[in-house]
């Protein structure tokens, strides 16, 4: 990966894993997966960056974890992750940056296109 996908990503990964802890709960390999398989492999992303980014995100107040145990892991507990209200709030807000960044952004790279 080079350096500027590499940047790309990280801005974008908080506001990714918000959007998808907007539609349900969701556990750190959930996450991972789902980054994944919703964007054909481009966000695969590994525990070392998934979850310094979760921590980040909960002391922010942007989301909340609790621990559960499943039937199915034997009572293995584990680590769900919701989003807050001000979580909420902070996605509409980063959604409607990142696309006037991407608009203006467009404009930029189309005009140089055409020249």
């Amino acid at each position: 990966m080079d350096a500027i996908s590499r940047q790309l990503k990280k801005g974008l990964l908080d506001i990714l894993l918000l959007k998808l802890l907007s539609t349900k709960e969701l556990y750190g390999y959930e996450l991972m997966t789902k980054l994944d398989e919703k964007s054909n492999g481009y966000f695969a992303a590994k525990e070392g960056t998934l979850y310094p980014v979760l921590y980040r995100l909960e002391d922010a107040g942007y989301v909340q974890s609790n621990w559960e145990s499943t039937e199915k892991r034997r009572g293995v507990p584990r680590k769900y992750y919701t989003i807050t209200p001000k979580g909420m709030t902070h996605l509409s807000e980063a959604q409607n940056e990142f696309n006037d960044f991407i608009k203006a952004s467009q404009e930029i790279l189309g005009t140089l296109n055409d020249s």
